[in-house]
């Protein structure tokens, strides 16, 4: 295995430093590129900050980058940004995990505002906002978002849009076509966006379409762990079941731009279904009668249907007043379902509906302070209907008021931020409200345009979410006999972050990202097993206990070589993370993870080679936990502009045909990742 990675690294890397010269010396009409949209990151703060200037962990994927990642969910597009992964439970469902810390604790957001679905629930609901809509994600690890709530506690994605424009179209009419293609799932995808009118009306459209069969597969999807301990013989199969997508959304937005700012509203429509492999459901043989000719009967593949429908209202006001300079106004309401089908039956569904409203006053670009003060309301109703409905309907509210300052003498600056929320849960026979205090506050140090230090301080407090307080029932996507304690408290979160940035200048080579962090919790709420059984089931329970998590993320690069337009550079990055809590080893905390890419750039041309080791998760286990072998992946990738509107790049993805499974995912021994996979696709911006 190793000498047939060495020969395909060995043979991909002569072929790019070869090639790609050659195809870059003739001078090209400039590409049309995206806005310079990668300085400002606007989560987290509502007035927006410098990526180089913040004081925690932020990845910015540009519209540019997520045009040429593979068809996936968003857990797996993001899964390779030190100090985050995927929860990985199969194509059609992943959510992100970051610095050891999912579900709940993890917001994920669409142009600033809560999604309002399911997805938090169970690893198996898929996030109802795709990748692909986006111009651009941004993703923040830690708790510093303090705008958002108590459950950004470990981290956000914000998932950015331009469906209610803000700027009218460039020559009156602009927009893509994008569309690509994969080999190890007969994956097809196809993209349109379009933004027309110069002013002050502009209306944009949008649609996605994607659809794949069952991947292939280096080694049978269960793994010989698995088979070994259960007496079987070892799995041969080459396909994951039960692992097909079938995806379209399309939406549209009307907006009215003016020297004022901006207002506008928009609809989306989601509309997927999605196999779900391995899964299975929990059932009791007395609920049928001796000599049934079905009581054995295999209940058939199950799938997800997934249908949401979004409606949204967006606005951006110049004012003056009480020394700040915009008003924004957000709101969105949500009608979200999906049906978990067992073969041609309908088996349970889950219902969420409900609406959230953001209003800020922000000071921004105005001297050496910014801030901004707001608040934000959200109602949510929740229904699960079925045989595996583990968790009762409820009606979840939350109001939260905040203010964030930001003093910044070029040299030096400090930042704060407090936010006070309240939350109401309430279920048959239960209701309950927590209210919760955040802050937080940090310093920073710029000796030069190109070095910034930061060390910033959080103390964050989340609610319980209703799975946490009401579970009790058979919960297939974990494979588990879940119970909630309706006598949970908040938890609070005590978090330090040390930042170093050294960026690449016409006086530096190289660039070095650097973030330490540590966070202790009390009151952590954590899923453990009871070592009892239910429904043929291991019986989990929600429980409170202190907890301690603590790593870094090192981010490194260095330009090789440089003429004229021409570059090539060598990148390195680097993240472990622990988790430890009274109770033991937190469960499915990310082994460490190195990746190493050397690239090519020029004018026309640009191309890489990945390579990223993923170490063994054989120490530190929860209790019950099983161990995952370390992995090994290598992609070639390669991408070249025709002329300054049309693009095209394919890569070679798992170019080693490695077995790959992931120990943050619930399905790692019966999932197993894709095989060597030939991706192509192109672009064309008009």
């Amino acid at each position: 295995m190793q000498t047939r990675m060495v020969l395909t690294l060995s043979v991909s890397l002569a072929a790019l430093l070869a090639v790609s010269p050659v195809l870059a010396q003739s001078a090209p009409p400039t590409p049309q590129k995206d806005e310079d949209i990668t300085e400002i990151v606007v989560t987290g703060t509502a007035y927006g900050v410098s990526k180089d200037a913040l004081m925690s962990n932020v990845d910015v994927l540009t519209r540019s980058a997520i045009e040429q990642k593979p068809a996936e969910g968003l857990g797996d597009m993001l899964a390779n940004l030190p100090g985050v992964r995927s929860s990985a439970f199969a194509p059609g469902a992943s959510r992100p995990v970051i610095r050891g810390l999912d579900g709940f604790r993890v917001l994920l957001l669409n142009n600033g505002m809560g999604a309002i679905d399911a997805s938090a629930v169970s690893p198996d609901h898929a996030t109802a906002t795709d990748p692909v809509e986006a111009q651009r994600i941004e993703v923040l690890r830690g708790p510093s978002a303090l705008i958002y709530g108590g459950n950004a506690i470990g981290g956000i994605v914000n998932i950015i849009d331009d469906r209610i424009a803000s700027a009218p179209a460039k020559d009156g009419v602009e927009g893509r076509f994008t569309t690509q293609a994969s080999s190890v799932d007969n994956g097809k995808q196809l993209g349109l966006n379009v933004k027309t009118g110069r002013g002050p009306w502009v209306f944009t459209a949008d649609a996605l379409k994607r659809k794949s069969d069952d991947y292939k597969t280096p080694v049978g999807p269960e793994s010989r762990r698995l088979t070994n301990a259960e007496g079987e013989e070892p799995d041969t199969r080459d396909r994951q079941e039960n692992s097909a997508v079938d995806l379209s959304t399309y939406g549209s937005g009307l907006s009215y731009v003016g020297d004022f700012g901006f207002a506008g509203l928009s609809v989306k429509h989601t509309d997927t279904t999605y196999g779900v492999p391995g899964h299975s459901h929990a059932e009791d043989p007395s609920d049928h009668e001796e000599g049934d000719d079905h009581a054995h009967e295999d209940e058939g593949p199950v799938t997800i249907g997934l249908k949401q429908t979004r409606y949204d209202f967006r606005s951006s006001v110049n004012i003056a007043f009480a020394g700040f300079n915009k008003l924004t106004a957000d709101a969105g309401y949500t009608d979200y379902k999906h049906t978990e089908f067992e073969g041609e039956e309908v088996g349970t569904r889950f219902l969420s509906d409900g609406y959230e409203a953001r209003v800020n006053l922000i000071r921004q670009k105005m001297g050496d302070v910014s801030g901004a003060v707001g608040f934000n309301v959200l109602e949510r109703h929740f229904e699960a209907i079925g045989a595996e409905a583990f968790v009762p309907s409820s009606t979840t509210r939350e109001f939260g008021a905040y203010a964030q300052s930001r003093l910044d003498k070029g040299t030096w600056g400090i930042e704060g931020g407090l936010r006070g929320d309240r939350k109401e849960i309430a279920s048959a026979g239960f209701s309950n409200e927590f209210d919760n205090l955040s802050g937080s506050l940090g310093g920073f140090w710029k000796p030069s345009d190109h070095a910034f230090f930061g060390l910033s301080v959080t103390r964050s407090e989340r609610a319980p979410s209703d799975v946490e307080l009401l579970a009790d029932g058979p919960h297939a996507g974990t494979g588990a006999y879940e119970i909630g304690d309706a006598a949970l408290k908040s938890e609070t979160g005590y978090s330090v972050e040390a930042t170093g940035h050294w960026q690449m200048d016409s006086h530096s080579a190289f660039s070095f990202d650097a973030h330490l962090y540590s966070s202790r919790f009390d009151n952590f709420i954590d899923l453990r097993p009871t070592g009892d059984n239910e429904d043929g089931l291991p019986v989990y329970r929600y429980v409170q206990t202190d907890a301690d998590f603590w790593g870094f993320e090192l981010e490194g690069g260095v330009n090789l070589w440089n003429r004229g337009a021409q570059a090539v550079r060598l990148d390195l990055a680097y993240d472990y993370v622990r988790g430890k809590s009274d109770l033991g080893d937190i469960a499915r905390i990310a082994p460490s993870a190195l990746t190493a890419t050397l690239g090519y750039e020029g004018e026309r041309w640009k191309s890489h080679v990945e390579v990223r080791h993923v170490a063994a998760a054989d120490t530190h286990l929860a209790e019950f936990e099983t161990p995952t072998e370390a992995y090994t992946a290598v992609n070639v990738f390669g991408s070249y502009w025709i002329n300054s509107k049309v693009s095209v790049f394919a890569e070679l993805r798992n170019a080693t045909d490695e077995e790959i499974r992931e120990h943050t995912s619930v399905q790692k021994d019966i999932l197993v990742g894709a095989g060597r996979n030939l991706r192509a696709g192109l672009t064309y911006r008009f």
